[in-house]
């Protein structure tokens, strides 16, 4: 009884053993597929979405990344970016045409290892147009022939057919074919004969590896049964950010930005602009931070600029050092807080576009550009005289000696037309002084009239002293 029993047990713990054994190797072998959809314009957004993705797909083990596309196009400079990084991917990445791929979206399925079509789909029309769609000149149209070309040829020659002893070799996908999806460009700069490919074009051209319904249907057409699909679908926290972070965006807020802080040094308080500016400042950089783009000493600068800023205009009147440094710093701090931190890691290599770098200076610097001028003009239009604007948002209570306030008289007749020097800097309130007294001034129209300039006094208003440039006397 005693050996059938140890007989019993050992049979069973060898079964046990084997069994687990066939267990473990069958979970080895099972596939691991990432995908992730890009149904949108291709913006800066999509470019940070796929780098997210594909980081998510190797820091989880993933044996294959799949791209499910529906796009019509969008940025060329976040599509090359996209392309870059499909064709350095340390794991095999597919494409999914889940209808179209057009124009940007065709360079970024050509840079993927496989392409799988839906029915009824297409790939191509990638040439450059501007936002009126319009084709751009040819020194554009002859860098995205050239990228096209590129990007066909990253992925070599396969063996065509074996001719005896002779091995005839093609290449995987035709750099002439991916060339001509851009087309040719006339005289008059539009672009003829861009080439759109169907599916079975595609296939037939060796641009696409065949046809399928689903994620599912492409993995089972190439062979593969046993896997764990791991979808991602962008939350709407993503969608947001990508907003936020599109360049127009970004441009918008720095406006809001730079103006707030122009109408608060206007009005001096806390008020509407300053509200305006801190809201301007979280929409631009919350977003970023979020996205892990933000370090903090780009937060830091930032700052410290703006402090610089206003020590130049309280403390120390006049554009010197310390208005130069704030304005650089504000910029710097802007600009860097919009590039990736580990950017300029790939400068040398050449995978970095000049065009990704100065995108965020052109940003900010026509933002601010664009708000100090709309600042000008919309505080003279609507911030002086008797504007509906100005009776809304600056304090013009009249104060009556009915309502028991008196102002301070001064003799009209003695200083209306008279000369004095601008002893402080009239932003537009100061001091001037006139006959060795010291009064209180406040520019017209907004004037912004340097320190030791001559003014003239051009009106007296419930005890407030009005002055101009004296250049600007009619």
């Amino acid at each position: 009884m005693v050996g059938r029993s140890v007989l019993f047990w050992s049979v069973l713990w060898l079964w046990l053993f084997v069994w687990s054994g066939v267990c473990g190797a069958d979970s080895t072998l099972r596939k691991k597929v990432y995908t992730f959809p890009i149904r949108e314009e291709i913006m800066p957004s999509t470019e940070r979405l796929t780098s997210k993705c594909l980081d998510e797909a190797i820091a989880n083990g993933a044996d294959l990344v799949v791209i499910q596309m529906n796009t019509y196009g969008g940025l060329v400079n976040a599509a090359d970016s996209i392309r870059t990084m499909l064709l350095n991917a340390a794991v095999p990445v597919w494409v999914f045409i889940d209808n179209q791929a057009a124009s940007a979206g065709a360079l970024i399925a050509l840079a993927a290892d496989s392409i799988y079509m839906r029915p009824g789909g297409n790939i191509g029309a990638a040439s450059v147009v501007d936002q009126s769609g319009k084709p751009m000149p040819d020194k554009f149209q002859s860098f995205m022939r050239a990228t096209m070309r590129a990007t066909a040829e990253a992925h070599g020659k396969v063996i065509d057919r074996i001719e005896g002893t002779d091995t005839v070799w093609r290449w995987h996908r035709d750099p002439q074919i991916a060339e001509a999806m851009v087309g040719v460009t006339s005289g008059d700069s539009t672009t003829l004969n861009v080439l759109t490919l169907t599916v079975d074009e595609a296939i037939a051209k060796h641009f696409a590896e065949g046809k399928a319904s689903s994620v599912e249907e492409v993995l089972s057409s190439a062979g593969m049964e046993d896997y764990d699909l791991i979808r991602y679908e962008p939350t709407l926290l993503d969608r947001i950010l990508g907003w936020l972070m599109n360049p127009f965006a970004q441009g918008l807020f720095v406006m809001l930005i730079v103006g707030g802080i122009y109408f608060e040094l206007q009005s001096p308080g806390i008020g509407f602009p300053l509200i305006v500016a801190v809201l301007g400042a979280v929409l631009y950089f919350s977003p970023l931070y979020l996205e892990g783009m933000v370090q903090y000493w780009e937060l830091i600068l930032f700052v410290v600029g703006l402090l610089l800023i206003g020590v130049e205009i309280f403390v120390l009147p006049g554009f010197g050092v310390a208005g130069v440094l704030g304005i650089v710093s504000v910029v710097v701090g802007l600009v860097f807080a919009a590039l990736d931190r580990d950017v300029f890691r790939h400068v040398l290599s050449g995978e970095l576009s000049i065009h990704r770098l100065l995108q965020p200076f052109g940003v900010v610097i026509i933002g601010m550009t664009a708000a100090f001028v709309a600042g000008l003009w919309l505080g003279k239009r609507f911030l002086s005289g008797n504007s509906v604007l100005r009776n809304r948002i600056v304090l013009t209570t009249d104060l009556t000696p009915q309502e028991g306030c008196v102002g301070h008289r001064f003799p009209e007749e003695f200083l209306v037309g008279r000369m004095a020097e601008a002893t402080t800097v009239l932003r537009p309130s100061g001091k001037i002084l006139l006959d060795g007294v010291y009064y209180d001034a406040v520019a017209e129209d907004g004037f912004f009239v340097e320190r030791g300039s001559t003014v003239v006094v051009t009106r007296l208003e419930h005890g407030q002293i009005y002055c101009k440039p004296s250049d600007e006397r009619a």
